[in-house]
């Protein structure tokens, strides 16, 4: 009996100390443990049965509260925060993606890789974030609702240029006031780069070439890098048709920019860079 009312002493001290220590209040029961109990025939038996049942409920009592205390040291939700600063009109785009994907994934029909599909997810976050976005001087949309297949258009080029002046010109003509891009992704991406091509208005200088391609050395697999960020490789596309004096030509042939034509004249270019190498302009010609 002394070592069970030692063992109330010891177990009351325990329970107190937790309440301390999580501010809780101490039930009424508490300042009773160490109070002798009538003996009796299953004294000692309904002793320690008290005993193992205030244990099990400490212990318990315990778990709620290291519970409790991990659900308080969780940062913010992670969505809230890749979300924060998007628009409601993108964040709506953002939804419909996912939702799509976890479609295609239980019907079976999962296009791309989880690597790229999580990547271009990223990209187009950051890009709704980007100030550059924001103010108009690019804009992205997804043919047909696919994160491999973008519509960026450059609305904005530098205000000094030739090309700024022509896309006036256009915008009076046709109606038109942007260059529209075209980029392709596939399903190594970030580690291989987007197949970009020019689908309008046909454009003579600025790198682009026959079909609509880019020489840019930035686009070839050995001048990508899968650190770089995709509003980073439309920002550059934008400098460097203003850098090449890029010009719309008025009452060209549209149809002389495709696909198939423009990924020929990427192939050959390519080749021709791979033996001969890349020019690398001096640094006062940025």
């Amino acid at each position: 009996m002394k070592n069970n009312n030692s063992l109330r002493q010891q177990l009351k001290w325990l329970i107190c100390e937790l309440c301390r220590l999580y501010n809780l209040p101490k039930h009424l029961d508490v300042e009773m443990l160490d109070q002798p109990l009538p003996t009796g025939q299953n004294g000692t038996t309904e002793e320690m049965t008290s005993e193992e049942e205030e244990e099990d409920e400490m212990a318990e009592d315990v778990e709620d509260l290291d519970h409790y205390e991990m659900k308080e040291e969780e940062p913010i939700s992670g969505k809230q925060s890749e979300d924060e600063g998007i628009e409601k009109e993108n964040l709506a785009i953002l939804e419909k993606i996912r939702k799509t994907q976890r479609q295609d994934h239980l019907n079976g029909a999962v296009s791309g890789s989880v690597q790229a599909s999580d990547r271009l997810m990223k990209e187009l976050r950051d890009i709704y974030r980007s100030q550059s976005y924001k103010t108009g001087i690019y804009s992205v949309e997804l043919i047909n609702d696919s994160l491999y297949e973008w519509h960026v258009k450059l609305q904005k080029v530098d205000p000094d240029s030739p090309l700024h002046s022509d896309l006036q010109i256009l915008k009076e003509k046709e109606g038109i006031e942007y260059i529209l891009l075209n980029f392709s992704f596939k399903d190594n991406f970030p580690f291989d780069p987007p197949f970009v091509r020019v689908v309008l208005p046909v454009l003579s200088g600025g790198y682009v070439l026959g079909g609509g391609a880019l020489c840019m050395e930035l686009l070839t697999k050995q001048g990508w890098s899968s650190a770089y960020s995709i509003e980073s490789v439309i920002m550059q596309i934008n400098a460097t048709l203003v850098k090449g004096k890029a010009r719309v030509q008025f009452g060209a042939n549209k149809n002389q920019y495709n696909l198939a034509r423009a990924q020929q004249s990427y192939n050959s270019i390519v080749q021709i860079h791979e033996k001969n190498g890349w020019y690398t302009p001096p640094k006062e010609d940025g």
